[in-house]
């Protein structure tokens, strides 16, 4: 089970208690769960009880204890506690079934890990200004909320750049349509995207206008180009290339991946946490129209991968024989590859496969 399968299983459990009459509120839109922090129960928690108690009229306890009956006999789940003044604390039935269910998924989906519905439904029209930087966090925002099933339309105060289209930008319409619109205002870059492209190039351009959340100002300089630790983005694509570069390692020595294997090594613990985290950090960003924060996920992933990397080989060395160790490490570094390219894509930027 996974934390977005853990997570609409608590919604589900709410509804069944909403419709049963168990409880008296508004089923919120969607529940959130999270890895359990330092000294507390079990493996995942969740407020949904707390978010939900005033409403309903009723001590978070016990909102917490109508919901733990209806959650506990769920597939994958071994115990469901109440803590605290109301939280849930789910045990997942097999201890590591929750990982090898995320390099399941994220083998199975491939760059689309993270893509769902929960904005299906929804019809939206981003409206920017005719300026670099607000034109490529409108198109950024639109593959974002597009990711999670909304139709979404962009328009420009005035028509825009001819350069914008090398920046894979993409505009429906000019001027002030007469419809709601949904303002993206960022703090405008001081330069044209000509003069971007010309001295930086489309994806340096591209990750410099959006790495920055959109109320700071935009570092636009040529530490974007540097390849080296000191730039994120040559870190995050260089972690993409290297999970690559594993796979074909592995091919010549005579071995694959292990499907579904999770590796046991400590080491790994934060990165199966972080793809884990993937799917809330997509939907986050959508909801809040914030493509930094993938830049940031983006980011936490790739020093997570190399931390891994350094301290589990993936490949055997020497004399060394191949082993499921070895294969179950492989699956976790191809999964890491696999986020960052669809993270990187849903920015607009490349991910190559040598660099």
């Amino acid at each position: 089970m996974t934390p977005a399968d853990l997570s609409r299983t608590v919604l589900h459990a709410v509804r069944r208690a909403v419709a049963e009459n168990a409880l008296r509120a508004p089923v919120p839109a969607r529940v959130r769960v999270e890895r359990t922090r330092p000294g507390g129960s079990g493996d995942y928690a969740c407020a949904v009880a707390l978010q939900i108690a005033g409403d309903a009229g009723m001590p978070a306890l016990e909102v917490a204890r109508i919901l733990r009956e209806r959650v506990a006999a769920e597939p994958g789940i071994g115990r469901v506690e109440v803590t605290g003044p109301g939280f849930l604390s789910f045990t997942l039935d097999v201890p590591g079934d929750s990982d090898r269910a995320v390099l399941d998924v994220v083998r199975e989906r491939g760059s689309a890990y993270g893509h769902g519905g929960a904005l299906r439904g929804e019809v939206l029209q981003f409206h920017h200004a005719r300026e670099v930087r607000a034109a490529v966090t409108a198109d950024a925002v639109r593959r974002l909320v597009s990711s999670q099933g909304a139709r979404v339309r962009v328009s420009c105060e005035e028509a825009g750049e001819a350069e914008w289209g090398l920046l894979g930008v993409a505009v429906d319409a000019h001027g002030t349509p007469p419809v709601p619109l949904t303002p993206i205002r960022p703090v405008p870059a001081g330069a044209t995207a000509r003069e971007l492209l010309e001295r930086l190039g489309a994806d340096a351009t591209r990750w410099g206008l959006l790495r920055p959340a959109s109320h700071d100002r935009a570092p636009l300089g040529d530490e974007l180009l540097v390849q080296g630790e000191a730039n994120p983005l040559f870190q995050v694509r260089y972690a993409h290339a290297r999970a690559r570069a594993l796979t074909r390692g592995a091919a010549a020595l005579g071995f694959t991946s292990a499907p579904g294997a999770a590796p046991h090594d400590s080491a790994a613990r934060p990165l199966l946490d972080l793809l884990a985290d993937h799917p809330g950090v997509l939907l986050a960003a959508a909801r809040h129209r914030a493509p930094d924060r993938v830049a940031r996920q983006l980011e936490a992933v790739a020093h997570a991968f190399f931390d891994f990397h350094d301290s589990c080989p993936p490949l055997p060395s020497g004399d060394e024989k191949p082993s499921a160790a070895h294969r179950s490490r492989l699956a976790l570094a191809e999964a890491a590859g696999t986020v960052l390219a669809g993270g990187l894509s849903l920015l607009g930027i490349s991910a190559p496969a040598h660099l």
